[in-house]
C-alpha cells in the first residue's frame, strides 16, 4: 500500500472485495466524486480493517484522529462530516442481552396501541369536534414501554430520587392507556377523554394544573419540553452540589418529535447541557420522519440533521434506525452498497416506502440498485414487509437506553427512526395525514386488532371496547413487577413539601416599612429584601436567586461575593476584578443562577426551582429579576407552562413601565406586561409604587408558597426611578395585597374627584392632587393601586356571586368599598389603557383611564410622561375635564388649564402610527 510502505510493522494481507477494486461507483467521495484510482482506495480500505483485527477499535480511531488532524493541517480538508453513516450506531456484536421477557412486553404493548386507539376513535365517534391524536403514540408505543418496564425509576415511597419525564404531548393516549392497565385510571376515565367538565375526564395533554396528582410536567406546547428538561436536569446537579439533596441517582428523560426540533427553544440549550457535563440527561426523538402536515425533512434527512446539531453541541448520539430483522442483510453487505443506498435516500422517499407493502420497497428502494438488490434476493414480498425501523424493536432500543445512563461527562440524545401511524395500515401508517387521523373505519380496526394478534371478536372491535386482561394475568402481572421494581408508577406528581417558615417582615425591612423619605428605587428595595432573606437561617439556602444577564444593572453585584455564582467546576481563572470588593466569584456551591444573555434558559432556571417542592419534596423560593419587557412578551409561553405546572416563585419584572427607563427606547420599554399577566389566573401580579408595598407584596407571596401551600407565582414590577419612599401608614397591609387603599386626600371637604394611581406613576398621580387641590379648590383623594388584576379578580368573584345567588344580600368588592359615590374617578398607570380599565364594570361613577399606548422611544423620564400624557399635568386636566362631563365645573376652566399646562391639543395621539 503506496502511503503506508514505511511503516514498521508489516501490515498482514487482508481479502479484498473485488467489486471495490473495479466498480468506480462503490467508492464514492463525501462530495459524491467519483474515485479515480479504486485499486488504491482498496488498500487503504484493508490497511484500516487490518488495524482493527490487530490493534483493536482504539488503535484504529487513533489512526483515524491523526489522519483527520494532518489533513486539516496539510489543507486536504477543511472538516470531517459532522454525522456517522445511516445506520445504528450500537453495533449487533455489543448489543446487550435483553433482560425482560419479549413476548409479554409486545403483547402488552399491543394492548396499549389498542387502549389508546380506541380512546380517541371513541370520543370522535361520540363527539367529532373533540380531536385527539392516534398516530404519535401509535410510533413511539416501544420507546415508551421500553422507559417504563426498564428505566423510568418512580424513587422511594414519597417520591424522592424519581426521574422526571418529559412525554411527547400528542401520544398521552398512550399514557393514559398504561395507567388503565395499571388500575390507576378506569374505563369511565377513558371513556372520557377530552371530557373533563364533569370531573371524571382527562386531559388532552399532559397538564399538570388539570391532573394535579399524575402529570409531572407540561409539554403540549411544543418546544418547550426540551429547554426545559435540560434546565431541570441541571437544577437536579444545583441542589446536590449545594448539599440541599441527593440528586445523584436522578435522571431526566424527554421524549420529543423530530418536527418538534424545529422549535427554537427545543435546540436552545443544547450547549449549556454539554459545557456542564449534564449525563443526567437524556433526549429521545421520536423519528417517524413527520410532521403534521408532511415530511419533516422531504428533500433531506432529518436524522443525519440532528445528528449534526447534537454532535456539534457536544452530545453523545445513538442512533436507533433499523430493527433486528435488518442484522443479516448488514451482515451481507461487505461493500456497503446499503449504507450508500441509505444515503441517497430523502426522508420524503422514506415516508413513501413507508407506507407501501413489500412488493412496492423491493422494486422501488431495493430493486433500484443490483448491488442491494442482491442483498434480499432469497427475501419475499412479506420477508421485506415484516422489516422493521429500529424505533420499534425492543432490542436495539434497551440497548441505546442502557448506552445513555452508561454515558458519563455529557447528555446523550438517542434518535429512533420509527413510522407515523405504525399498525394503522392504509388508514394512518407513514400517511401525510397520519396526524389528522382521529377516526378509523370497522375495517381498519379490524386490520389494525389482526395485525397485533388482540383477542377481541368483531363486536368488540365494531364497539371499541377497551381490553384489560385479568388481574392474575401474566401481563399484569408482569407490569406491576417491572414498575414495582423501577419503585412505583408514573408519571405521578406530588403536591406538597415540608413547609418553610418565613421570618418576622419587621426582621429584615425596616429600611422599607420606615422609609422616612429616604429616596430609593423599588428595584433596589426588591433586591435588598430578598438579600436579606437570603441570610435567614432556615429560608435562606432555599432562595434561588437568578439573572439573566444584568445583574449589576439591577444593583446585584454584592451577591456575586454573598452567595457566589453557581459553576459545576468552580472558578478555573482569576477573575479580572479579582481585587474589588464585589469581584465577580464563580463557584461549586454558588447560590446566584447567573444565566447569560437567554431569557427562556432563565425562566426555564426559574422554573425548574419553582417546581422544585413538587419534583424534589424541596421547597425553594426562586426570584428571577429582569427587564419587565423581556418577560411576558418575550418568552410568555415559558410562564404559561409554569403556570400549567403550579410552579411557586417570583418574577421580578425590573425597570418597568414605560417611561422609567428613559434612554432606552422603544424594545426595553414595557407597557403591557401586567395586561398579559392578567390573563394567567395563578399569577398574582402587582405595581407597586413604594418599598414598603413591596416589602409588603412579598413576604405574603413567600408565606402563601413556603408555608401555605399555594399554588401560585407572583409578578411583581419594580423601577429604577429613585424617588422619595414614605414610611408605611397604618392599616394598609390588607389592602396592599388585595390591591388598593386610600394613601391620602388633598383639600378641603369630601372629595370632588378620586385619583388611583399605580407603581411609577402614582408620585404624578400624588402631584395632580396636590395641583388639583392647591390650584383649583378642588378636594382630590388618592388611592394607590397595586394591583388592578387582583382588583379585577375579586370584583369578577363579586359579580358571579351576586348574579348566582339573587336571594342572598348582594356583596360588594373592595373597588366597589373603596369609591362609593358619583365622585368622577381618573386612573392612570405607566402601562397600556386596558389595565386599570380590567375594573371599569366595578366602578359606578364616570371611569377615565391614561396609560402609555403606542411605541416606546427615548428622552427622559418628564419628557416621556408629557408625551404619553401620564404627567401630573395631564392627570390634573383628565380630573378637570372628567367634572366638566358631570356638570359641576365650567369647561372653560378646563381650556384655562389646558393653556396653563402648555399641552398640546393638536398634535397627533402617542398611540397612532
Amino acid at each position: 500500500m503506496k502511503a503506508m510502505s514505511a511503516s514498521a510493522k508489516p501490515v498482514p494481507a487482508v481479502p479484498v472485495n473485488e467489486n471495490e477494486r473495479t466498480n468506480s461507483q462503490a467508492i464514492l467521495g463525501p462530495r459524491g466524486v467519483a474515485d479515480p484510482d479504486p485499486a488504491e482506495t482498496a488498500d487503504w480500505l484493508a490497511s484500516l480493517e487490518s488495524v482493527l483485527r490487530h490493534g483493536g477499535a482504539a488503535r484504529a480511531r487513533f489512526l483515524l484522529d491523526r489522519l483527520e488532524q494532518k489533513a486539516r493541517e496539510i489543507g486536504v480538508v477543511e472538516e470531517a462530516p459532522p454525522y456517522s453513516p445511516y445506520r445504528n450506531t450500537i453495533p449487533l456484536e455489543k448489543q446487550p442481552p435483553y433482560p425482560g421477557d419479549l413476548a409479554v412486553e409486545e403483547r402488552i404493548t399491543s394492548i396499549m396501541r389498542w387502549n389508546a386507539l380506541a380512546m380517541v376513535v371513541r370520543a370522535n365517534m361520540a363527539y367529532g369536534e373533540l380531536g385527539g391524536h392516534v398516530a404519535s403514540y401509535a410510533s413511539a408505543a416501544e420507546i415508551f414501554e421500553l422507559g417504563f418496564n426498564h428505566f423510568f425509576q418512580a424513587g422511594d415511597a414519597t417520591g424522592a430520587g424519581a426521574d422526571l419525564v418529559f412525554f411527547q404531548p400528542h401520544s398521552a393516549p398512550g399514557v393514559y392507556a398504561r395507567a388503565f392497565l395499571e388500575g390507576r385510571l378506569s374505563e369511565t376515565n377513558l371513556k372520557h377523554y377530552r371530557q373533563e367538565i364533569a370531573g371524571e375526564g382527562l386531559c388532552s395533554y399532559p397538564h399538570p394544573w388539570l391532573m394535579p396528582e399524575f402529570w409531572q410536567v407540561p409539554t403540549g406546547s411544543m418546544g418547550i419540553g426540551p429547554m426545559n428538561a435540560i434546565y431541570q436536569a441541571r437544577f437536579m446537579r444545583y441542589l446536590s452540589d449545594r448539599g440541599l439533596a441527593d440528586t445523584a441517582g436522578q435522571h431526566v428523560w424527554g421524549v420529543f418529535g423530530d418536527g418538534e426540533m424545529d422549535e427554537p427553544e427545543s435546540i436552545g440549550a443544547l450547549t449549556l447541557a454539554a459545557r456542564e457535563k449534564l449525563d443526567n440527561v437524556t433526549f429521545v426523538i421520536n423519528c417517524n420522519l413527520q410532521r403534521l402536515d408532511g415530511p419533516v425533512r422531504g428533500n433531506g434527512q432529518i436524522i443525519q440533521e440532528l445528528e449534526s446539531v447534537f454532535r456539534g453541541a457536544g452530545w453523545n448520539v445513538v442512533k436507533v434506525l433499523w430493527g433486528s430483522e435488518w442484522d443479516a442483510i448488514f451482515a451481507r453487505d461487505t461493500n456497503h452498497a446499503l449504507l450508500r443506498r441509505f444515503a441517497a435516500t430523502v426522508d420524503g422517499k422514506y415516508q413513501t416506502l413507508g407506507a407501501k407493502d413489500g412488493a412496492y420497497n423491493l422494486a422501488h428502494f431495493f430493486g433500484e440498485d443490483e448491488e442491494v438488490k442482491a442483498l434480499v434476493s432469497h427475501m419475499s414480498d412479506g420477508d421485506v414487509d415484516k422489516l422493521k425501523r429500529g424505533g420499534h424493536d425492543f432490542r436495539k432500543l434497551y440497548a441505546a437506553f442502557a448506552a445513555a445512563k452508561a454515558t458519563k461527562g455529557r447528555p446523550t440524545v438517542i434518535l429512533a427512526k420509527t413510522k407515523k401511524g405504525y399498525g394503522m395500515g392504509g388508514a394512518g401508517e407513514s400517511r401525510m395525514t397520519a396526524h389528522q387521523a382521529k377516526k378509523l373505519d370497522t375495517d381498519a380496526l379490524k386490520a389494525f386488532r389482526d395485525r397485533f394478534a388482540l383477542p377481541l371478536t368483531d363486536a368488540q372491535v365494531e364497539g371499541l371496547e377497551f381490553y384489560k386482561p385479568d388481574e392474575n394475568s401474566r401481563e399484569l402481572r408482569y407490569l406491576r413487577e417491572r414498575r414495582e421494581k423501577l419503585g412505583g408508577f408514573l408519571p405521578k406528581r406530588r403536591r406538597t413539601a415540608a413547609h418553610v417558615t418565613v421570618p418576622d417582615l419587621s426582621t429584615y425591612a425596616g429600611f422599607a416599612l420606615e422609609a422616612d423619605g429616604k429616596e430609593m428605587s423599588t428595584t433596589t428595595a426588591a433586591v435588598r429584601l430578598f438579600s436579606s432573606l437570603i441570610k435567614h437561617k432556615e429560608l435562606g439556602p432555599r432562595v434561588v436567586p437568578i439573572v439573566a444577564d444584568e445583574a449589576r444593572t439591577f444593583g446585584m453585584a454584592n451577591l456575586f461575593r454573598q452567595v457566589g455564582i453557581y459553576s459545576p467546576l468552580g472558578q478555573l481563572y482569576e477573575p479580572e476584578d479579582a481585587g474589588s470588593m464585589l469581584y465577580y466569584k464563580e463557584s461549586r456551591d454558588g447560590q446566584l443562577l447567573e444565566e447569560g444573555i437567554t431569557e427562556a434558559g432563565a425562566i426555564s432556571s426559574w422554573a425548574a426551582a419553582a417546581t422544585s417542592y413538587s419534583v424534589h419534596g424541596l421547597a425553594m423560593l426562586p426570584f428571577y429579576i429582569y427587564y419587565s419587557m423581556f418577560g411576558f412578551q418575550r418568552v410568555g409561553d415559558l410562564i404559561w407552562a409554569a403556570a400549567d405546572q403550579r410552579a411557586r416563585g417570583f418574577l421580578i419584572g425590573a425597570t418597568a413601565g414605560r417611561t422609567t427607563l428613559g434612554g432606552e427606547g422603544l424594545q426595553h420599554q414595557d407597557g403591557s406586561s401586567h395586561l398579559v399577566a392578567a390573563t394567567i389566573p395563578n399569577c398574582r401580579a402587582y405595581d407597586p409604587a413604594f418599598a414598603y408595598e413591596m416589602a409588603v407584596i412579598l413576604d405574603h407571596g413567600a408565606r402563601d408558597m413556603m408555608e401555605r401551600d399555594v399554588d401560585a407565582f407572583y409578578y411583581v414590577t419594580a423601577m429604577n426611578e429613585n424617588y422619595a419612599q414614605p414610611s408605611m401608614p397604618d392599616g394598609v397591609r390588607d389592602g396592599i395585597i388585595r390591591g388598593m387603599y386610600r394613601f391620602s386626600g388633598y383639600g378641603d371637604g369630601e372629595p370632588a374627584i378620586r385619583l388611583l394611581g399605580s407603581g411609577a406613576i402614582l408620585p404624578e398621580v400624588i402631584a395632580a392632587a396636590k395641583i388639583l387641590a392647591e390650584e383649583w379648590g378642588i378636594a382630590a383623594e388618592v388611592h394607590s393601586v397595586t394591583s388592578f388584576s387582583e382588583l379585577a379578580r375579586e370584583a369578577r368573584e363579586v359579580e358571579r356571586s351576586n348574579r348566582l345567588n339573587p336571594g342572598l344580600p348582594a356583596k360588594r368588592s373592595l373597588v366597589e368599598e373603596s369609591l362609593p359615590g358619583s365622585a368622577p374617578v381618573v386612573a392612570a398607570t405607566d402601562y397600556v389603557r386596558a389595565y386599570p380599565q380590567l375594573i371599569a364594570t366595578a366602578i359606578q361613577a364616570r371611569y377615565v383611564t391614561l396609560g402609555t399606548d403606542g411605541f416606546g422611544r427615548s428622552d427622559t423620564r418628564s419628557a416621556l410622561r408629557a408625551f404619553f400624557e401620564v404627567d401630573r399635568h395631564h392627570v390634573a386636566v383628565a380630573a378637570l375635564a372628567a367634572l366638566a362631563d358631570e356638570g359641576s365645573l365650567d369647561r372653560a376652566k378646563v381650556a384655562e388649564a389646558v393653556a396653563r399646562y402648555g399641552l398640546s391639543p393638536n398634535r397627533p395621539a402617542p398611540w397612532t402610527v
